[in-house]
């Protein structure tokens, strides 16, 4: 008789085990799927704050570019009347790097849109 009480009540302890771990498992794929919907929103939110600051960003890259290209102008006027060689050199260096701020900025805002 000891041996029959034991084995219904093993059977029991195994079913109690199975539902607490399908409650446990339901638990968790239901925290899953809350966390996925605020990660969902929060790459949603970056997006968004991303798009706002880009039009700040396109005019910073322009600024900048008017900037080096002013510097740049002054740097090669004065080589030229110095009578230095390479003036053509850096004037191609300073105007390329001025042409290359401004292209990306346009391709950027073009490609993406905004």
């Amino acid at each position: 008789m000891k041996i029959s009480v034991l084995k219904h009540a093993k059977g029991r302890i195994t079913a109690i085990v199975k539902i607490a771990f399908l409650v446990i498992s339901v638990i968790a794929l239901s925290i899953q799927d809350l966390w996925a919907a605020d990660g969902n929103a929060g790459i949603s939110e970056a997006t968004n704050q991303v798009k706002g600051y880009f039009d700040t960003g396109t005019n910073l890259m322009y600024a900048i570019g008017a900037v080096s290209g002013l510097v740049g102008a002054i740097k090669v006027y004065k080589k030229w009347n110095d009578g230095e060689h390479d003036t053509g050199k850096m004037a191609s260096a300073w105007f390329g790097s001025c042409i290359f701020l401004v292209v990306v900025a346009t391709v950027l805002k073009s490609f993406f849109g905004i």
